[in-house]
Formats: C-alpha cells, sequence, structure tokens
C-alpha cells in the first residue's frame, strides 16, 4: 500500500519524504489556500516545488465544474509536471472529462467518492485513482472502511484497473484499516502517519534499555 501525504505544506512534505515512506502527494483548493498560495502562477510554482520533492505522483486538483472548463484547467496542470495527476470531483461533468482525459493520455483521481456506484463509474471512465471519503462519512455516522470494503471487493471482481486511494485519513487507524481491506493508497495528514510510530509499551522497553545501557 503506497503512502500519499495530503497537505500542501512544502516542510511536511519534506518531512515525509525524509522518513523514507512517502510515495506521492494529493492536495485540494483548500490545502494551498491554508498555505496562502493564490493566484494561477503562485500554484502552478507551488506545484513544481512539491514534484521536486517527492518521486510518485502529484494529484492536483481542478478548480471548474463544467466539462469544457475542466478539460482546459485539467490541460494545464498536467503540462506543469509529468508527476501530476489530474484531481477531478464526482460529477457528470467530471466523469465525462476523466474519460476524456484517458483518451488522451492524462492520468486522473477522481475525488469526493461517497458511493460504490460512483467508483464503479470513476473506474469505467478510466481514473488511475479513486478517493472514498472515509472520515467524512464517519462524520455522518457511518463507517467510511465498510466503502473501502465495498469497492476493493467489486474492483477485484471486475478486474478494474483502478486504484482505491483512500482518503479522509483521520487517524492511524484508519491507515491500519486500509492496509487490511487491500486498499492500493491511503491519503493522510503527516500527523496520522506519524501516528503509526507510537505505541507506549515501545516507549517503556527503550526507557528500560536506555536505564541499562547506563549501568554498562
Amino acid at each position: 500500500m503506497k503512502f500519499f501525504i495530503d497537505t500542501a505544506n512544502l516542510a511536511q512534505i519534506q518531512e515525509a519524504h525524509d522518513l523514507g515512506i512517502l510515495d506521492g502527494v494529493t492536495t485540494n483548493p483548500s490545502l494551498m489556500a491554508k498555505e496562502g498560495v493564490k493566484g494561477a502562477d503562485a500554484i502552478i510554482e507551488h506545484y513544481r516545488k512539491i514534484c521536486e520533492i517527492v518521486d510518485g505522483d502529484v494529484s492536483a486538483e481542478v478548480f471548474s465544474t463544467k466539462f469544457e472548463d475542466i478539460i482546459e484547467e485539467g490541460k494545464k496542470l498536467a503540462a506543469i509536471h509529468k508527476k501530476i495527476i489530474v484531481k477531478v470531483p464526482m460529477i457528470k461533468d467530471g466523469v465525462k472529462a476523466i474519460k476524456w482525459f484517458t483518451d488522451n493520455g492524462i492520468a486522473t483521481n477522481c475525488t469526493l467518492v461517497f458511493s460504490a456506484g460512483q467508483a464503479i463509474l470513476a473506474a469505467k471512465a478510466g481514473a488511475k485513482y479513486v478517493s472514498p471519503f472515509v472520515g467524512r462519512i464517519d462524520d455522518s455516522g457511518w463507517d467510511g472502511m465498510e466503502l473501502v470494503s465495498q469497492i476493493t471487493h467489486i474492483y477485484q471482481l471486475q478486474n478494474y484497473k483502478t486504484e482505491v486511494l483512500v482518503a479522509s485519513i483521520r487517524n492511524p487507524n484508519h491507515i491500519i484499516r486500509a492496509a487490511e481491506l487491500g486498499a492500493d493508497v491511503i491519503t493522510s495528514p503527516l500527523s496520522s502517519i506519524l501516528g503509526l510510530l507510537y505505541h507506549p509499551l515501545t516507549d517503556i522497553g527503550l526507557a528500560k534499555f536506555l536505564e541499562d545501557a547506563k549501568k554498562m
């Protein structure tokens, strides 16, 4: 299972890269705005900086919701760097755009997926990734990981090539559950990834080792 970091913060991307476990990055307009990146030129330059850090795919999300506008924006994003994956929302014109991008050699990540039916449409249109938002489903009172289980099962049965990219990760357990369910990728805040490091028994054991080492 690949690890993507869900941020536009260059320092966090570099930290995840230096940890040795980073496979890619996902971003969106909200994450860009959070870092104070505004304006087309600034956004393009920020994506270039991200691509220089990571070795794998970098999802760059379109702002548009109409087919023609999504295509034009997606072409500009894809032209920034070969690592760019055009991130397209799960809407009618988004599905049409994903098919167009697929036919024209541009890889896509279908985002804002909340049902198995949506995931099927994304796969049929040829998306490289489909992003179910497990945290937001949990917030609504349902089990987001149940959707991941359903999508991975359907994709295996139907031999779809689209990779399941679990998004809206809220905690380390989401990452573990995604791995158990056979997800291809998770995208997560750095805090949840680093949370996998910690266990109280590790801290206790390390303290004991260090204490004994002083006696040697």
